[in-house]
């Protein structure tokens, strides 16, 4: 009975042995595999802010400057974590700016060069965001009539990517293979259409309904009849319809709520 105990821890020795051998590599990996993924999200989160300046300043007011907005995206989501956001900041490659996260086994950054290695451009062809970030759309002829006759512009849709050359690991450890030359770079890119319905004034985008409803010829029939049903006002202060006027059903924001 003895022996046979034996041999039985001896065999769960050698089975843990082995099964240790396997597994300690995938356990030292997991923090550099969290390290990859918030790496990962940051640059879709970058991707996203790039987006999201275009909806905001774009050909139908005044872009932001290619350079501004790469330099915002690295120090705002490639820099450290708790640092301030302030006008023309821009991220060095020194302790006090990296993410103190995305560091390594031997304690080096696993993003070497931050104005190198992280890079921001536009469109199919990496082109420049006012020109070449726009991608058409393929049924763009059926609404481009319409389009035209409204007066609103249709680039198509606005495309910001970001991308992070990642360093690799250190070479001589072989549970860090193949990250020790895998050259790894991570892309992550945001589509959005920006709204062509963006318009100067409340009186501009009635000239839009105008045109696309065809209000126009209604304007002055509308006239006639109104001035038929102006006497409707005057009983018990009942409004009569005014055929045609957009202005007439106009939501009014008080004065006091507009500063």
């Amino acid at each position: 009975m003895n022996f046979r105990a034996s041999n039985v821890a001896g065999q769960a020795l050698t089975e843990f042995l082995v099964l240790a051998f396997a597994l300690i590599p995938l356990f030292l990996l997991i923090p550099v595999i969290a390290k990859y993924q918030d790496i990962v999200h940051a640059t879709q989160m970058g991707s996203r802010y790039a987006a999201f300046d275009a909806s905001i300043r774009n050909h139908t007011g005044s872009w932001k400057p290619e350079d501004q907005l790469a330099s915002e995206i690295r120090r705002r989501f490639f820099s450290n974590s708790e640092a301030w956001i302030k006008t023309g900041d821009t991220a060095g490659n020194f302790a006090a700016h990296r993410n103190m996260f995305w560091h390594g086994p031997r304690g080096d950054p696993l993003i070497n060069d931050i104005d190198s290695d992280v890079t921001v451009s536009f469109g199919e062809n990496a082109g420049s965001h006012h020109e070449d970030a726009f991608i058409r759309s393929s049924d763009r002829g059926n609404y481009q009539p319409l389009a035209d006759r409204i007066g609103v512009e249709t680039p198509g849709i606005y495309r910001a990517d970001v991308s992070v050359r990642i360093a690799n690991l250190p070479s001589g450890l072989r549970s860090y293979e193949p990250f020790d030359r895998i050259n790894l770079a991570v892309t992550r890119t945001s589509s959005v259409l920006i709204d062509p319905w963006t318009a100067s004034s409340p009186d501009h985008t009635d000239e839009r309904v105008y045109r696309v409803t065809e209000l126009d010829g209604l304007r002055s029939l509308g006239a006639e009849a109104d001035a038929e049903v102006t006497p409707i006002d005057l009983v018990g202060g009942i409004r009569g319809p005014r055929l045609g006027q957009l202005d007439f059903w106009q939501d009014l924001v008080p004065d006091d709520r507009t500063r």
